[in-house]
C-alpha cells in the first residue's frame, strides 16, 4: 500500500458495531467504533473554507453562533480515565477566573477579541456551523501555527480564522500540558512540514500534539490491535448517552470531528435512528424466542 492515500467515509451508525447503547458493557469481546486509517478530514475542511465568506456576504464571526445549539456534548475516556470533555453544564459556562466580562471556556469570540485573550502556547479552536473545527497554536505577536491544506504554516490569527469565531481550547483535553515555551517551540519547529512528511491527519491532532507532546495524536502513534481502549460518549439529552469504542485516539478524534461538522441535530437524529432500529431488532429476537412459530407464520 506504501504511501497511497485513500478516502474512507463513515456512512452511518447502523453499519458500525458499537458499545451497548445504555453504556453498559455486556461482554468482553472486541468492538469497534469506526476506523479512519487513510482519511484526512482537513481536505474536506479546506473545500468548505473557500465558501465561508459567501454566507450572505456577512462575516461569519459576526453572525449568531450558539455552541449549545450546534455542538455535540461528549466525553472521551481512555479505559476509565476521562481525557477530554465538552459539556455545557452550568459550571462549564461560568466566566473563568480573572476574565471579567467573559463567558465560560466554551464561549466563542471574534478573532479580534481573541487576540486580547490569547497567550503564547494557547490552543485556539475556530468553529462555524456545518464545518470542521480548525485548531491553531498561538505563538505570540498575533501569529499562530497550524496545519493548513496539508502543510504546517505560520499565519496571523485573523487570517487563520477565515472570519470564524473561536475559543481558547486549553481545557478540553485533560492531559498535563507542556510549558508554553515548549508548546511554541514544538509548533514553530514543524513550520514547512507538508504532504507525506506530515505526522498528523488534521489541525486538531497537530495542535494537541504541540501542547501535550503525546504520540497518540500522531499518525500510527498507536497499534490498532486488541480491545478498543478509547470510548467516545455522546450525550443525547438528559440521562441519555451513546458510546462508541475505538482502537486509537486518532480514529476517535476523526469521528468526533465528523460529529462537529454535521452538527448536534444531525448526530442525535442519526443515533436515534440507529438506536430505534437496534431496539426493534431486539424486540423481534425476543418475540421469536418466546414464540418460535411467529417467524414461520410470517414466512
Amino acid at each position: 500500500m506504501g504511501n497511497q492515500v485513500e478516502k474512507l467515509t463513515h456512512l452511518n451508525y447502523k453499519e458500525v458495531p458499537t458499545a451497548d447503547p445504555t453504556g453498559m458493557d455486556r461482554d468482553e469481546g472486541p468492538r469497534i467504533g469506526v476506523s479512519y486509517i487513510f482519511s484526512n478530514d482537513d481536505d474536506e475542511l479546506e473545500q468548505q473554507q473557500d465558501s465561508v465568506h459567501d454566507l450572505g456576504g456577512e462575516n461569519p464571526a459576526l453572525q449568531p453562533y450558539d455552541p449549545q445549539l450546534h455542538e455535540v456534548e461528549c466525553s472521551v475516556y481512555y479505559r476509565d480515565e476521562c481525557i477530554y470533555q465538552k459539556s455545557f453544564s452550568e459550571e462549564d459556562m461560568l466566566p473563568e477566573e480573572g476574565d471579567e466580562g467573559g463567558g465560560g471556556h466554551l464561549s466563542t469570540y471574534t478573532p479580534e477579541n481573541l487576540l486580547n485573550r490569547c497567550k503564547p502556547g494557547d490552543l485556539v479552536e475556530f468553529v462555524c456551523q456545518a464545518q470542521y473545527p480548525h485548531w491553531v497554536v498561538y505563538v505570540g505577536d498575533f501569529q499562530v501555527v497550524h496545519l493548513h491544506r496539508l502543510e504546517v504554516v505560520n499565519s496571523f490569527l485573523t487570517d487563520a480564522s477565515q472570519g470564524r469565531r473561536g475559543r481558547i481550547a486549553n481545557r478540553l483535553y485533560r492531559y498535563k500540558p507542556l510549558s508554553p515555551a515548549v508548546v511554541v517551540r514544538n509548533a514553530l519547529e514543524q513550520v514547512g512540514c507538508k504532504d507525506r512528511d506530515l505526522s498528523w491527519r488534521n489541525s486538531e491532532c497537530f495542535a494537541a500534539w504541540c501542547r501535550y507532546g503525546k504520540r497518540e495524536f500522531k499518525i500510527g502513534g498507536e497499534l490498532r490491535i486488541g480491545k478498543q481502549p478509547y470510548r467516545l460518549q455522546i450525550r443525547l439529552g438528559d440521562k441519555r448517552s451513546h458510546t462508541l469504542e475505538f482502537q486509537s485516539l486518532e480514529d476517535l478524534i476523526m469521528e468526533k470531528r465528523r460529529n462537529d461538522q454535521i452538527g448536534r441535530a444531525a448526530v442525535i437524529q442519526e443515533l436515534s435512528s440507529h438506536l430505534q432500529a437496534a431496539e426493534e431488532e431486539e424486540e423481534e429476537e425476543e418475540d421469536h424466542h418466546h414464540h418460535p412459530g411467529a417467524r414461520t407464520a410470517v414466512e
